[in-house]
C-alpha cells in the first residue's frame, strides 16, 4: 500500500498493460513528447518508444477512428481526448464505429478499444472547457462508460478496460488528477462496473460518481457530527450501473439522494431516479431527491462558477430535509 496521486496511478496501470502486452499503445495530443496534459503519460514514450506512445495531430474524429482502425486489426489501442468537450469531434467514430462494428458483425469483430478523457469544472476553464458529457455517451447502446473517483480505482478501472474486447470510455474529472489516495497494486479487484459503498449509514443513502463522490463523504462526516447516518454509494460505473448495490442500500434506508456535478435536466440522475423509483417504489419513505449541477453553460467567474455545481453545502442541506420528511 502506497499513498499516489489520480495522475500516478493511471500512469501505473498504463506502464503496467503496456510491459505486459506489446500489442497495447497510446495515442493522443501531446501524449508522448509533452508527457500527456495531466501527466498520465508522462515517462512512457522514453521507455516505450514513440511508435507506442504517439503524438497525434489536432484531430480527434481521425485519431479515434484510426484507434478503431487498430483495434480492429488485434491492437489494444488507449486514445486520449485531451478533454471530454473535444469528444464531440469524435462522435461519429464513436458513435457509428466503435459502438456498433461489435454488434453489427455479429460480433466477428470485438472492439478493444480504451478511451480516456478528462471532464468536469475545474477552475475557470469557461463554457466550452467545462461540460460533462456523461449522459450524452450514456446513451450510447454499445459502449460502456467508467468514472473512477480515487486512484485506487483509477488503476483498477484502466487496467480492467484495456484488457477488455469492448469499447470503454475511462472519464476522468479534471479535479481529481492531483488528489491522493491508497493504492495497493497487488490488491484484487472488484468487478469493473461494480459500485462500492464507501460509508456505511442507515438514515438515507446518498449515491454519487466521480469527484462527486468525495464531495458525499466529506458532506456525511459533518452529517453524522448531527446524528445523521449517511450511506454513500460510489457508482464507479454510469454504462452499466449496478442497480442491485444501489438497490440494497435503499432497502436499509428508505431515503435516497442522488448527486451529480452533470447538468439535472436529462442526466445522469435522472435515469437513476427513475430505474430506482420503478425498483424501490414501495420501499422508499419519501420522494428521491437529487443535487445536481445547474442547467446552464458553465460560468467563467470564479465565484459563479462554483455556484452553478454541487458543493457540500448543498449535499448538507438536502440530506438534512430529506430525513426530516415525514
Amino acid at each position: 500500500m502506497t499513498e499516489l496521486l489520480y495522475w500516478q496511478a493511471l500512469n501505473r496501470a498504463m506502464d503496467a498493460e503496456m510491459a505486459a502486452d506489446e500489442t497495447v499503445f497510446t495515442l493522443g495530443e501531446d501524449v508522448g513528447l509533452y508527457g500527456g496534459t495531466y501527466r498520465v503519460t508522462e515517462g512512457l514514450m522514453a521507455k516505450y518508444g514513440e511508435w507506442r506512445v504517439r503524438d497525434t495531430p489536432i484531430s480527434e474524429n481521425s485519431f479515434t477512428g484510426l484507434g478503431i482502425g487498430a483495434a480492429l486489426t488485434g491492437l489494444r489501442p488507449v486514445v486520449e481526448i485531451m478533454t471530454v468537450n473535444f469528444a464531440l469531434l469524435a462522435m461519429d467514430a464513436l458513435v457509428n464505429m466503435a459502438a456498433k462494428i461489435p454488434f453489427m458483425s455479429g460480433g466477428q469483430f470485438p472492439m478493444p478499444l480504451v478511451i480516456r478523457m478528462p471532464g468536469g469544472v475545474a477552475r475557470q476553464l469557461g463554457a466550452q472547457h467545462s461540460q460533462r458529457l456523461e449522459h450524452m455517451l450514456m446513451n450510447v447502446p454499445g459502449l460502456r462508460m467508467v468514472v473512477p473517483a480515487t486512484p485506487q480505482d483509477a488503476y483498477w478501472q484502466l487496467r480492467q478496460a484495456i484488457r477488455s474486447d469492448d469499447p470503454i470510455i475511462v472519464l476522468e474529472h479534471e479535479l481529481l488528477y492531483f488528489s491522493k489516495g491508497p493504492m495497493d497494486e497487488s490488491a484484487v479487484a472488484p468487478a469493473m462496473h461494480q459500485a462500492m459503498v464507501r460509508r456505511r449509514g442507515s438514515a438515507l443513502t446518498c449515491i454519487a460518481y466521480s469527484r462527486m463522490a468525495s464531495l458525499a463523504l466529506e458532506a456525511a462526516d459533518t452529517l453524522a457530527q448531527e446524528g445523521i447516518a449517511m450511506e454513500v454509494i460510489d457508482l464507479r460505473s454510469l454504462s452499466p450501473i449496478d442497480w442491485q448495490t444501489c438497490q440494497q442500500s435503499v432497502e436499509k434506508t428508505h431515503r435516497l439522494l442522488i448527486v451529480e456535478e452533470d447538468c439535472r435536466f436529462a442526466g445522469a440522475g435522472a435515469e437513476m431516479a427513475a430505474t430506482l423509483q420503478e425498483r424501490c417504489f414501495y420501499l422508499l419513505d419519501a420522494p428521491i431527491q437529487r443535487v445536481a449541477g445547474m442547467d446552464i453553460p458553465t460560468p467563467f467567474n470564479g465565484a459563479m462558477e462554483a455556484a452553478s455545481i454541487p458543493r457540500s453545502a448543498d449535499i448538507i442541506a438536502a440530506a438534512r430535509a430529506l430525513t426530516a420528511a415525514a
